[in-house]
């Protein structure tokens, strides 16, 4: 079993984008296992109705703030999950989406040196960009165009990394950088434009699939209680030369910042996903394919050697199990309209 080092002592915890299909989760599991927790989050994307359930619960608060402006709060640890993660979200205005992440990041990084808490960034395997190596390992610099459609969320979460860093070796700050890989799971916006909602949605309403290019290009998918797992214990790893209790007239450091990739290593093609879907929700959907959008990777798979060694940790989730408990849930939702 995995031992913890202070997760299981009471935390304080900021949460930002937590009322986002991930930061819903993330929020639910720190509420569940009795610590206080500020769900921030403007609701551009994130909706009410999936923290809605946590309402009531001793020391779960909301707090309705948009992170391109500066905090005043008090916590031990802060995620900062806020920003659009879908490219029909994050293009729709993307000079707003790199204010996101860098004025985000700024804000974040500024008030976690005032309080000297530990801050985690929720990075994106898209710094990798269309990679031409694989699987993807952290080393790996990536192959990114910075001038195009998607590029206010790839460059922006390059540049957040840029500053998270940056924040660590000059003002010592306690940093945490993870690359979250493609995740799903229960209460993603059937609107977000990712390929199992869409699939999912599609398939629901008797449409054709929308598969883009011929079908051959490769997914990873991670459920997200797997995820959820995995930032919290990269949240609470700490390096055996690190002061287990805090002096707080200095930094308490980790000793291991990142970045680590989180994600499942087993690669579908997407035509054969949209196959298992139709087949799950019983539709009479076939097919349909469409030229590739610009700068979509051919492949994107992690390498978590780095994950397994440090945290313990990988997917326990297996694809079937997590698409079943998926298409459930926007089945269910689906008829209670």
């Amino acid at each position: 079993m995995y031992t913890f080092n202070t997760y299981n002592q009471q935390k304080r915890i900021l949460v930002t984008g937590g009322a986002g299909f991930i930061g819903s989760h993330l929020c639910e599991r720190l509420v569940r296992d009795g610590h206080e927790v500020i769900c921030l989050d403007n609701f551009f994307t994130g909706m009410k109705s999936s923290i809605a359930h946590l309402v009531g619960y001793p020391g779960f608060e909301i707090m309705r703030h948009d992170v391109t402006l500066p905090l005043l709060i008090e916590a031990d640890w802060i995620f900062n999950l806020a920003c659009p993660a879908s490219p029909i979200h994050y293009q729709y205005n993307p000079v707003k989406t790199t204010k996101v992440n860098v004025l985000g990041a700024l804000n974040v990084l500024g008030l976690a040196k005032r309080i000297r808490a530990r801050v985690l960034q929720a990075s994106t395997s898209e710094v990798y960009g269309d990679p031409d190596c694989h699987p993807q390992r952290e080393e790996y610099w990536g192959n990114v165009n910075p001038i195009g459609k998607r590029s206010c969320y790839d460059e922006g979460k390059r540049v957040a990394e840029t500053l998270f860093f940056d924040y660590m070796r000059q003002n010592k700050v306690d940093i945490k950088v993870v690359r979250i890989f493609n995740t799903y799971g229960p209460r993603m916006r059937a609107d977000d434009g990712r390929v199992i909602s869409n699939f999912v949605t599609q398939a629901l309403k008797g449409e054709d699939i929308t598969v883009y290019g011929d079908g051959s290009q490769t997914r990873s998918f991670c459920y997200v209680d797997d995820l959820v797992e995995g930032l919290i214990r990269m949240m609470d790893y700490e390096t055996g030369e690190c002061v287990r209790e805090r002096d707080y007239t200095k930094p308490h450091l980790s000793g291991f910042p990142g970045p680590i990739n989180l994600g499942n290593p087993q690669e579908v093609p997407v035509v054969v996903l949209a196959e298992r879907i139709i087949e799950m929700v019983g539709a009479r959907s076939k097919v349909r394919f469409e030229a590739l959008p610009d700068d979509d990777p051919k492949r994107r798979c992690p390498d978590i050697s780095r994950a397994r060694e440090l945290l313990r940790w990988e997917p326990g989730v297996p694809l079937e199990e997590g698409l079943r408990k998926t298409t459930d849930y926007f089945m269910k939702k689906a008829k209670a309209i």
